[in-house]
């Protein structure tokens, strides 16, 4: 279905008035600001309310109101300033999905799960960057989120320029299991989704929790049949192609995650606990078809192989089946005391792996002829982190302070360590028909090499102190000061000055300025690659590496040895809590970010520079129409404003409740390199590459058995880009919007189903114009989901 801009107005005008109304109604009575938070903050008793930072929390019920069986899917949903691109068929993005805060790089939003660091993932994703997979934590394990919208690298070190989203696991010990199918209005993408949770209380007051999930997800096809595979199949009427050659979608996936939390009092002041996570998933797509006609380097019989004519194993040519296989783990384990009204600690250690295989099925390594296998394990990459942790906080009395002086200090280290093992080797060996033109490594992602293997490992060492005091009952201030030692880079030191001011009961300024810090990780300072794209214009298939920023040809062309990239942020905000159930906030701010990381504008090379690379043994440079390499050329300032609001009522027989919120992000680029000006086209991704406008509002009434739920997202314009010989080409995009709605009922008080659909009215985005000729209906890059609508149906039960 395509848009219908009356159907689309009517729907949105439907849920808009049904809000307004309802509001214009209501007395109050509804008020969420009054949850202690644990994020952004060390003194006890904070909330949303008193927090000097901006701070979402999303409660159980919410985090559970969206269709997504992932988190970061559903922080998308429900988080405006949080982007989550899908890039279907996109090689490994599409199964490790890049997430961002406030419109700055996915690997600059801190992840951590009960408050603790949660490792990276192994693959490196848009422009380099190496970020947490969210999708691997158990939605139905979650108890609340908590995402903080402000710079706290002084608080938690590096990664959290934008932010922090803090997972906080369920400790509910009561059995509870769940079941839930979806499926697309265009019929395909059924996805099912169990999970079961149960508990005991143990004896000393303590509890140990284990959640079990399992997803499975079909794929999906939003796709036309190729220019190149049209005219194959007029030029070859005796054949039968299939239609279409390939699909453009969602990835098949099936995985199970799993979850524990437990915690018991070992004496009257000191409590041990555990926690962890983990989960295995399997995902496959899609890659570029391979046309017998054109593509020469794979369909050409030679003089290596007398007799050997690939047409006679696919004459209507091949498309690769891409996948990974994840297996992702994080166990943490400590001491604490918390009991005490003057001094608390905390020791922990944790330690998080990704393991994520990659393989490659129904292709060739055309330079082997007849000798190659169709199918290929292209090789690992594992990301290990260890983390040792002592906190502490102290309550000191001062005659001069309206309470006592929240003193924070404690130390941090971290080692972690980034490796890459190399696959078949039939993945990436160079055959006897290369001397005759022939492609070698496997056809549509070449395996890692053994020249590429290798483990590399970065330790660092940190110590901070947080103070915060409420100087009078009005006006409280926050310091906090980090010091930390790279092995890789050395030293680096930040800082952050907070304050807060309630200027009546209910009203509070609140600001900060913060200094931070992003470390390039291991995998980012060593890991190289070769890949192999589309070229939209001419549909024939080109290979580029990307080199290390050591190499000498890289650094022919302007690379350099990373080094962290920094930011100053400075916020201003109100917040208010009316008293009445009405509450929300207003938060500006501005982050200045010098050597920011990216990936170098695309070099096209010639004859003698591949073999230059040939000859250093780079793999798969026989093959190289172009080069590129990962550097800190950019300078960029990024400003927003979010606008938050809750509202609750009872109206009638049941009970409202409204929550809504708008995000204005704007990048811009502001300096650099010499490489960086000349850089227009990452330029452009940087500042158009995402919606600077997003929003969402839900509306829930429940009354008696029954409660009905309404949400609107709003995504602003925004610039598309894809990959090309000669570089990225762009398509500008309008805004989209969508209303999902929810019916539940509680058939007992411990059984419910629910009954939904998002996208109701079945939306989809303008076509991607330029991306046509590859039988891609829609964008790849789409901040939101381009399938259309989808309905599903949930059943909950608890024991």
């Amino acid at each position: 279905m395509t848009n219908v801009p009356t159907r689309r107005l009517a729907l949105l005008g439907a849920s808009l008035f049904a809000m307004t109304a309802a509001a214009q109604a209501a007395d109050l009575a509804f008020d969420q600001t009054e949850e202690v938070i644990v994020t952004g903050t060390r003194d006890r008793g904070q909330t949303q309310f008193t927090s000097l930072s901006p701070i979402d929390v999303l409660n159980t019920d919410f985090v559970r109101s969206t269709a997504s069986p992932s988190i970061d899917q559903t922080l998308a949903t429900l988080v405006p300033s949080f982007n989550v691109k899908r890039l279907p068929s996109s090689d490994g993005t599409q199964f490790i999905r890049p997430a961002s805060l406030n419109n700055l790089s996915p690997d600059m939003t801190l992840v951590l799960v009960n408050g603790k660091r949660f490792h990276r993932s192994a693959f490196l994703g848009a422009n380099g960057a190496q970020a947490s997979d969210l999708a691997m934590i158990s939605n139905y394990a979650t108890g609340h989120i908590e995402v903080l919208r402000d710079g706290a690298s002084a608080q938690y070190g590096s990664d959290a320029i934008a932010g922090v989203v803090n997972i906080l696991l369920n400790k509910d010990t009561d059995v509870a299991t769940y079941g839930q199918l979806s499926q697309y209005y265009y019929g395909d993408g059924l996805t099912l989704q169990v999970g079961a949770r149960g508990g005991v209380e143990l004896p000393n007051g303590g509890h140990a929790v284990l959640t079990v999930e399992y997803q499975k997800a079909n794929e999906t096809s939003r796709t036309h049949q190729r220019d190149d595979a049209v005219a194959f199949q007029a030029a070859h009427p005796s054949l039968s192609v299939p239609n279409p050659v390939q699909r453009w979608g969602n990835p098949d996936m099936q995985g199970i995650k799993a979850a524990f939390d437990a915690s018991e009092n070992l004496t009257d002041y000191v409590e041990a606990y555990a926690f962890a996570t983990l989960a295995a998933s399997r995902q496959h797509n899609d890659i570029n078809w391979r046309n017998p006609d054109t593509q020469t380097s794979v369909y050409k019989t030679t003089a290596a192989f007398p007799g050997f004519d690939l047409k006679t194993i696919w004459p209507t040519g091949f498309t690769p089946d891409e996948g990974v296989n994840a297996l992702d783990s994080q166990m943490a384990a400590g001491l604490r005391h918390t009991s005490s009204d003057d001094f608390t600690w905390d020791t922990s250690v944790s330690y998080g792996i990704n393991n994520s295989r990659f393989f490659l099925n129904n292709s060739i390594n055309a330079s082997l002829g007849p000798n190659s296998p169709h199918n290929f394990n292209l090789g690992h990459m594992i990301e290990s982190e260890l983390n040792l942790n002592a906190d502490a906080v102290y309550r000191w009395a001062l005659p001069f302070f309206a309470e006592p002086l929240n003193v924070a200090f404690g130390a941090e280290y971290r080692d972690e360590t980034f490796q890459m093992k190399a696959g078949d080797k039939a993945s990436y060996q160079v055959g006897p028909g290369a001397n005759y033109g022939l492609a070698a490594a496997s056809n549509g992602f070449p395996g890692i090499a053994d020249t590429q293997a290798g483990s590399w490992g970065q330790t660092s060492y940190a110590g901070y102190i947080d103070l915060q005091a409420q100087v009078t009952k009005a006006l409280q201030l926050e310091v906090a000061l980090r010091d930390e030692e790279y092995s890789d880079f050395g030293n680096t030191f930040n800082y952050k000055f907070g304050a807060r001011y309630e200027v009546m009961p209910g009203l509070a300024f609140r600001g900060s300025y913060s200094t931070g810090f992003k470390a390039p990780s291991p995998g980012q300072n060593n890991a190289t690659s070769t890949s192999q794209g589309l070229d939209t214009k001419t549909l024939l298939l080109y290979t580029n590496g990307r080199l290390g920023t050591t190499n000498p040809v890289a650094m022919a062309f302007g690379a350099h040895q990373l080094k962290p990239e920094t930011s100053k942020t400075a916020t201003l905000g109100m917040v208010f809590d009316a008293g009445n159930g009405f509450t929300g906030s207003i938060d500006a701010f501005k982050t200045d970010l010098r050597s920011r990381f990216s990936t170098s504008s695309t070099i096209t090379i010639d004859a003698a520079t591949r073999a230059n690379l040939v000859a250093q043994n780079v793999p798969g440079a026989t093959s190289f129409t172009s080069i590129n390499f990962f550097t800190n050329d950019f300078n960029t300032m990024t400003r927003g404003v979010e606008v938050t609001g809750n509202y609750g009522t009872d109206l009638g027989a049941g009970h409202l409740r409204l929550s809504g919120a708008y995000s204005y992000t704007a990048t811009k680029v502001t300096g650099g390199t010499t490489a960086a000006a000349t850089n227009t086209s990452q330029k452009k991704v940087f500042e158009q590459g995402v919606p600077q406008h997003n929003a969402s509002a839900t509306a829930t009434y429940a009354i008696g058995d029954f409660e009905f739920m309404s949400r609107l997202r709003f995504y602003g314009p925004w610039t598309d880009s894809t990959g090309n010989t000669s570089g990225l080409i762009f398509q500008r995009f309008g805004s989209m919007e969508f209303v999902d709605l929810a019916v539940t009922y509680n058939l007992t008080d411990k059984a419910s189903i629910r009954l939904g659909a998002e996208n109701v009215g079945n939306f989809y985005p303008e076509k991607a114009i330029f991306q046509a000729s590859r039988g891609i209906d829609y964008s790849r890059n789409a901040p939101y989901d381009v399938n259309g609508g989808n309905y599903y149906l949930r059943y909950d039960l608890k024991f």
